[in-house]
């Protein structure tokens, strides 16, 4: 199956750090979005083995938009998310955010040890959605538990699929609520 994409969109956000916050960069989030047509709208079908196989190429072109997006900044969380059409079922948004979808993001981003958090729903064209971030290579680490809130213009239509990849550059501005700091991430796990 090819996955027929009607459009990309790339949101990026910059939040600058106040004076006497900390020293670090800005906050830059970025969305990517693919308007895909969705192969099993208005229909039900038991074998979502398709979607998932096809979603592998679609995770590499996400990818290659966010880093891209990121630059000059690495990426240091991650999130992703999916609306579905309301010709369509929710269960057609995970189908394309498995891991046949995530690997190529991780392998773009350098790694990721930890899951990608996601949300997914079926909504109308112009629904906005909250994407999860967590740090890529350590769950526990409380800074980086962010999102993003993404609207899609002209999207999903009702026989389409938003598919959402989200990256940050560091945890939120002013996080002080303890937990796992990011220069202690250690071990193949991502645990220390």
């Amino acid at each position: 199956m090819n996955l027929q994409i009607r459009a990309f969109h790339t949101l990026v956000e910059d939040h600058l750090v106040p004076s006497g916050h900390d020293t670090e960069a800005p906050l830059r989030k970025v969305a990517v979005v693919a308007l895909v047509k969705n192969p099993c709208a208005g229909r039900h079908v038991d074998d979502l083995s398709e979607m998932i196989d096809a979603s592998g190429m679609l995770g590499e072109q996400l990818a290659k938009l966010a880093t891209d997006a990121m630059h000059p900044y690495p990426v240091q969380s991650y999130g992703k998310a999916g609306i579905v059409g309301t010709d369509g079922e929710q269960e057609h948004a995970n189908a394309l955010l498995t891991t046949v979808f995530a690997e190529p993001l991780r392998k773009a981003l350098g790694g990721g040890k930890a899951w990608i958090s996601s949300y997914t729903k079926v909504a109308t064209s112009g629904s906005s959605i909250d994407v999860p971030l967590a740090h890529k290579d350590a769950l526990y680490v409380r800074s980086h538990y962010d999102g993003m809130t993404v609207t899609v213009p002209h999207g999903p239509l009702p026989d389409e699929v938003a598919v959402i990849f989200c990256v940050a550059n560091r945890g939120r501005i002013g996080a002080r609520v303890g937990g796992l700091k990011v220069d202690e991430i250690k071990g193949e796990d991502g645990l220390v």
